[in-house]
């Protein structure tokens, strides 16, 4: 499945104790989001299957501003990008000439991009959390507490206070991890980046 698809419809190991699922870890989680207001980065994306077999890789850029607008671009050879506005999300996919205009679902649990650029304060509503640190690293293991998610866990890695990677495991046991590279924090971003223009002759679908 694609990352673009997953997001609509929807490693290093420590030697560390985990800690208790407490106010704690939600209030430590809240507080690493919220510090950064807007966020630009390379990412580089891995999908393996039950047995650990690779069924895609890929790679882009990503910038967000809270709240909730994102510009997720993936490069060609399966270029696709998505852009909100807070409002609306638009996926447009070049090989097909066709942009798909989605409501943005506002459940934390149904866009993990929405996660990292929408309102922290219902983190806690949506997931049971856990933390574990080492060093210079936390994770964040997420639980949504409803069924009708994309996926049963979600785990966030935070190094030196600044996203590092992410990690999402669906009901077949299916994975997706996602490395960001190049993060940058609380930059200026131009509004055009959370602005999408249907190009001229482009297919529309509405859902």
């Amino acid at each position: 499945m694609r990352l673009f698809r997953m997001l609509l419809v929807t490693a290093l190991t420590f030697s560390a104790i985990p800690a208790h699922a407490d106010s704690k870890d939600v209030a430590r989680l809240t507080q690493l989001l919220e510090t950064s207001k807007t966020l630009t980065a390379r990412f580089s994306q891995l999908t393996l299957d039950g047995g650990g077999t690779q069924l895609q890789e890929t790679s882009g850029e990503m910038a967000l501003q809270r709240p909730g607008l994102f510009n997720w671009h993936t490069d060609a050879p399966q270029e696709q990008l998505m852009v909100s506005d807070g409002k609306k999300v638009s996926l447009w996919d070049p090989d097909l000439e066709q942009v798909t205009i989605k409501t943005l679902d506002q459940r934390l649990t149904q866009t993990p991009a929405l996660l990292l650029s929408g309102d922290v304060s219902k983190i806690s509503e949506s997931f049971d959390i856990t933390a574990k640190e080492a060093g210079g690293v936390i994770d964040f293991t997420l639980k949504p507490k409803t069924k009708d998610t994309l996926f049963d866990s979600l785990r966030l890695s935070f190094r030196n206070g600044m996203i590092n990677d992410m990690q999402l495991i669906d009901s077949v046991g299916q994975r997706t991890n996602i490395l960001f590279t190049g993060v940058k924090a609380n930059e200026a971003i131009p509004a055009s980046k959370f602005q999408f223009q249907i190009p001229k002759g482009a297919d529309v679908i509405q859902e």
